[in-house]
């Protein structure tokens, strides 16, 4: 298959980005590298631009310095500079080939050698290059592989694999976003039996593989073959089936949400706090993700037949966000189901939780001091009342109604 010429693309026109090759010379000194090449062939959007270059890290150091760019030494022990130029950061990486590896980590030596570098990538997709006049390098066949939606491993996937274990799950994330049909057999049948080397991951690169996944425009066929060959269970044990995945990508779409990746997860496991919990602590989630899954957990379930007023008081007092999870969850069966006059009503509820502004209770502990009455636990009661009385009201009755109940309360 012909290779495309990539010149003309407009990141390949980025000043910053002529600057940093001119500095480092182009053609066989240093290219555009990975997924901003395979990104720009697919006619996606490129955003961050890596490069791959024959010089050591201390040269690429020393000619940005000496072009007047900036240098940063972001992960010089693995060949890895960051160049500033015109405000704008590029990563830098001298081209590599593993001395040793355990699953994880890799001792790598600096080569120039191309073909070197490129046998050490993950995917052929992934190895693929460009200079800056946008000639197209494919050492492995990668863009065959692009153009067929086929993921494959450089190599022997095994080998690929023990070299570092997340490429499993890598794997599966590369087939959400770029592949179709059924995965590559090889590297399917090396993810299945290499698949208990997912636990000597750490918790945070996993995390951010599934997330990324989840993150896909629809995830559902790379978690039906992760579950198919027991990755899903090593890397997610807290799943309890995947059935509602696809229907949750549907009511996204028709919702016109982006994809949101902790619904999915919503979508794929129970909502039960200690569960949650479990989750949240095996893979470290942040502290506002694992806050939204327990909130979700703890919400009631959706209701369509619940009046407006119902609905507010609902929102009011769990606030938008878990109450959305819910019903969009809920909507998305719904739909499934093909029961209209359910969908119909959580559709209408949704779009109310989306578009709702806590109001304001217009009272606090200090005015009901100022007005006479003394600090202690019965003071926060009162007012827990006396805010329960204004919500009851449809959250209508005015400041001063509300100072005369907690005054007749009080008597």
């Amino acid at each position: 298959m012909s290779l495309p010429s990539l010149a003309g693309h407009t990141f390949l026109d980025d000043p910053a980005l002529k600057a940093v090759l001119a500095a480092l010379g182009g053609g066989n000194e240093t290219r555009i590298v990975g997924g901003t090449v395979r990104n720009a062939l697919l006619g996606d959007p490129v955003s961050d631009v890596d490069l791959a270059t024959i010089h050591h890290p201390q040269e690429v150091m020393a000619r940005a310095d000496a072009a007047g760019l900036k240098p940063v030494a972001t992960g010089i022990e693995h060949g890895t500079i960051t160049v500033v130029a015109h405000g704008k950061p590029f990563e830098v990486t001298t081209l590599r080939a593993d001395v040793e590896t355990d699953g994880r980590h890799a001792v790598v030596r600096f080569t120039e050698d191309w073909a070197e570098d490129a046998a050490r990538r993950d995917f052929t997709l992934n190895a693929l290059y460009c200079d800056g006049e946008g000639h197209v390098f494919d050492p492995h066949g990668g863009y065959a592989d692009l153009a067929a939606r086929v993921i494959r491993f450089v190599g022997d996937p095994e080998e690929r694999i023990r070299e570092d274990y997340l490429r499993i799950l890598r794997f599966f994330r590369f087939f959400a976003w770029y592949g179709s049909g059924r995965p590559d057999a090889d590297g399917l049948k090396a993810c299945a039996r290499l698949k208990a080397g997912i636990a000597t991951l750490s918790a945070e690169r996993v995390w951010s593989e599934l997330k990324r996944l989840l993150a896909a425009p629809d995830p559902s066929r790379a978690l039906l073959w992760m579950r198919t060959t027991a990755v899903l269970a090593k890397a997610l044990p807290e799943c309890w089936g995947i059935d509602a995945i696809h229907r949750t990508v549907v009511a996204e779409e028709a919702e016109g949400l982006a994809p949101d990746p902790l619904t999915r997860l919503m979508a794929i496991i129970p909502p039960h706090h200690a569960r949650i919990d479990q989750l949240a602590t095996r893979l470290r989630l942040s502290r506002r993700e694992a806050e939204r899954l327990r909130a979700w957990a703890d919400a009631p379930d959706a209701d369509p037949s619940l009046s407006p007023e119902a609905l507010s008081k609902l929102l009011y007092e769990w606030g938008s966000e878990p109450v959305c999870d819910r019903l969009l969850l809920a909507l998305a069966r719904a739909r499934e189901e093909e029961n209209a006059e359910k969908a119909t009503a959580l559709k209408r509820q949704l779009e109310t939780a989306r578009a709702y502004e806590r109001p304001a209770f217009p009272l606090s502990g200090k005015d009901l001091i100022e007005a006479g009455h003394k600090e202690g636990p019965a003071l926060g009661r009162l007012l827990a009342e006396i805010e329960g009385r204004w919500v009851d009201s449809g959250f209508a009755l005015p400041r001063e109604e509300l100072l005369a109940l907690a005054t007749k309360a009080s008597d």
